[in-house]
């Protein structure tokens, strides 16, 4: 990794400067300047995710990076003097991070602009006189699992350990980081014991066997505190050799604490760093999904968390520490027992914070207001005592609590409330104008923040929410113009399908416009990604498409899925995913007698995990789908883990199973162990760029339904990875899979 390296600007014509005609664009991601006044975010207006800038009140917008790498993270920095943000080079999972002044001068690389290496995002410094990154490089060092703190920081010109053969090294007025300095303390972690649903696949030892002998050493995580400037020395914070993620979270506004992630899924983790000698001092499981974990009240005794550690629904905990950073207590703050905490953001004080809550797919917002000195330490059902600082972790409890109340197709509108949940918590409701927030971001005005939102009947918009009245930026798009052909979307039903074994599944159905309430349609049955993803109520491209051509979408959460609860989103572990993928017929069975779908007219769809499920579905039910398009998915978990990143393959084993340990319980669930039973014609779309699933999974399915005589494409889209970017790829895809489908059930 070396220190910033200035990059030239390409040039930003005054046609970028001028509202552009209304067209069906999203704008999504954003982060304010200090004033909270003017946002930075992404928007794909320009045919690929760029980095933009804008007032919440007027419509002069600023293209502030004209390359065509799409942007997926932003960050203006506390003192507004920079703005920091990720992008996709190709459109790949390689990222890196770079940082751009508010008026587009000064663009340069902060991280992960070396080949091979990777970087993303971490928290600003307070003063904003440093960004925190991680950077992703080849290492060879201590067994996979164990964190490495520094009790020294790596200076400008100290002894920097040589890289492994094939790492470019930079020169010139670039300081190259290696390893942390001699003397280092390290603390080695190990999975808690296994939970519901049989977690005992999710144990991935030190030694794990994810790299043989003949296999690239594992990527080594380190994160560092940079000055944008290039003036001072990078600092070295921490690293850990074969992590699935490691994210710089918070600093403590005293500068003598930070708040890191890391772990695989289902085994994430908070841990408190004093940086006076880089010592790990606290560390407590946490929730899945959005990264942002969350931060230190003022004086640096409280961390207020988004955590699910012994619960079914993530929360909002308050845990205390010492003055030497060291566990005092953790109790539950804010939490409910049929919803989880999705989003969690505090302001710049850490006085005050949005909460958005995930209500079966429909988000809830509220402004808190946090009084660490009142927070519960400890007691109650909800909390867990004040201990001794003893590290350990718990496997989280089930059964799951009082199912959820009936959720109305609508988010509910009224004045906002004060409610006061536990001691040092009280919030106020916020109405919004659409179903689902995926991005909070307090301002300088406690009352005024600034969210992300989608919904059914619109694209992704940024809104400013003063006094709780919901303003949507101009240069969002309108509602009206959603879509490009004029035809109004349709608004899903919520659907609720129960399998075989009795397990309460979950879905939206969307009906395509024209058709009687009583007859039977074509059907195609989309599944999510994740597994963990959710489905949720907002509109996609892709399902107008083929609404537009008379086809019905049902998508169902199947188990494993996200927001149900810990124990669903569990029960797909081990053996559970023969489970689910009966879940998947289950559910077009449910479509079938709750009247819309025609039995004989069903189609398969799904990306990612999705796409997995989707030729799993073909093979383990060959006679129920008429098509089945797979889009990204994993057909051999064999060949899956040997050709995806280390970093994924590591998180994957807590889910899927370890590919050695579970070698015999993988091969069973792999598409391509029963390809023969396949019966039905398939289309797979890719990313040529795909490093998280490779290429190489829809290949091999393709060809050997082809060697069956059965009708088989690959759609292979250039400059894309696992996640399509580009306009006109995206199209290309809807077009394609839309027409494949329209032809086979309708023709």
């Amino acid at each position: 990794m070396a220190a910033p390296a200035p990059l030239a600007l390409p040039d930003v014509s005054a046609a970028h400067d001028t509202p552009q005609p209304v067209t069906a664009h999203g704008c999504w991601y954003p982060s304010v300047d200090p004033s909270g006044r003017q946002v930075a975010f992404i928007c794909d207006r320009g045919g690929v995710p760029q980095l933009w800038t804008g007032p919440v009140d007027g419509d002069s917008v600023r293209l502030l990076d004209g390359d065509p790498d799409p942007v997926t993270e932003v960050s203006w920095s506390p003192d507004g003097r920079w703005i920091a943000y990720t992008t996709a080079p190709g459109g790949g999972e390689l990222t890196r991070v770079l940082c751009v002044r508010p008026d587009g001068t000064g663009r340069r690389v902060l991280a992960g602009a070396e080949p091979g290496s990777s970087a993303h995002l971490g928290c600003w410094r307070h003063d904003g006189s440093a960004l925190a990154v991680t950077v992703a490089e080849p290492s060879a060092g201590p067994e996979p699992g164990t964190v490495q703190a520094a009790p020294a920081r790596a200076q400008a010109g100290a002894h920097v350990p040589p890289h492994p053969p094939g790492w470019a090294v930079r020169n010139g007025h670039a300081v190259l980081l290696g390893g942390p300095p001699p003397g280092t303390v390290r603390r080695p972690y190990a999975p808690g014991p296994g939970g519901p649903g049989g977690r005992s696949a999710g144990h991935t030892p030190p030694g794990d066997g994810l790299s043989g002998p003949d296999e690239p050493a594992p990527l080594t995580l380190s994160a560092y505190l940079v000055d944008p400037e290039g003036v001072a020395a990078p600092v070295f914070l921490a690293s850990e050799r074969g992590a699935a993620t490691l994210r710089v979270c918070d600093l403590s506004q005293d500068g003598r604490l930070a708040l890191l992630r890391r772990g695989p899924r289902a085994r994430r983790e908070a841990l408190v760093v004093r940086l006076r000698d880089l010592a790990v001092t606290c560390a407590v499981p946490v929730a899945d999904d959005d990264p942002w974990i969350g931060g230190f009240a003022p004086d640096g005794l409280t961390v207020w968390l988004r955590s699910d550690h012994g619960r079914e629904f993530a929360a909002l905990y308050a845990l205390r520490l010492d003055p030497q950073g060291r566990r005092r207590g953790l109790a539950v703050a804010a939490g409910h027992p049929d919803r989880g905490l999705e989003l969690l953001a505090l302001d710049r004080t850490g006085r005050g914070a949005l909460l958005s809550w995930n209500v079966r797919g429909l988000s809830e917002l509220q402004i808190a207001t946090l009084d660490a000195a009142d927070a519960d330490e400890g007691g109650g059902p909800d909390g867990e005592p004040a201990g001794n600082g003893a590290e350990h972790s718990r496997p989280f409890p089930g059964p799951p609590g009082p199912g959820a109340p009936s959720v109305p197709g609508a988010p509910a509108f009224g004045a906002p409330a004060v409610v006061p949940l536990r001691q040092g918590v009280a919030v106020r409701e916020v109405p919004l104008p659409h179903e689902v927030v995926t991005r909070i971001v307090p301002t300088a005005d406690p009352d005024g923040p600034v969210v992300a939102l989608s919904g059914s009947q619109r694209r992704p918009g940024v809104w400013w929410l003063p006094q709780g009245t919901p303003l949507r930026t101009p240069w969002s798009s309108r509602d009206e113009d959603v879509a490009p052909d004029g035809r109004a979307p349709v608004r899903p039903v919520p659907m609720r399908p129960v399998a075989r074994d009795g397990l309460a599944l979950g879905g939206w159905y969307y009906r395509a416009p024209g058709r009687s309430p009583g007859e039977p349609a074509p059907c195609v049955i989309h599944l999510h990604g994740g597994p963990e993803e959710q489905e949720r109520p907002v509109f996609d491209p892709l399902y107008h498409e083929l609404l537009g051509r008379g086809l019905d979408v049902f998508a169902p959460d199947v188990r494993g899925s996200g927001g149900h609860g810990r124990s669903f989103t569990d029960a797909d572990l081990g053996k559970g995913r023969f489970a689910a993928i009966d879940d998947v017929a289950d559910c077009a069975a449910h479509a079938v007698l709750a009247g819309p779908a025609d039995p004989q007219r069903l189609a398969v769809m799904g990306r990612s995990y999705g796409g997995y499920l989707v030729m799993a579905s073909l093979v383990w039910h060959p006679d129920l789908f008429r098509t089945g398009v797979a889009v990204c998915g994993m057909s051999d978990f064999a060949t899956f883990f040997a050709g995806t990143e280390p970093w994924i393959a590591r998180s994957a084993a807590h889910k899927y199973g370890h590919p050695e340990h579970d070698r015999d319980l993988l091969r069973a669930l792999s598409p391509m162990s029963r390809v023969d039973a396949l019966r039905a014609p398939v289309l797979a779309v890719h990313g040529e760029h795909d490093t998280n699933v490779p290429p190489g999974e829809s290949e091999q399915f393709v060809r050997a339904a082809r060697e069956r005589g059965l009708e088989a494409a690959l759609l292979l889209l250039r400059q894309e990875g696992h996640d399509f970017q580009r306009a006109d790829n995206r199209r290309l895809f809807r077009r394609t899979a839309a027409e494949w489908i329209e032809r086979r059930l309708t023709g």
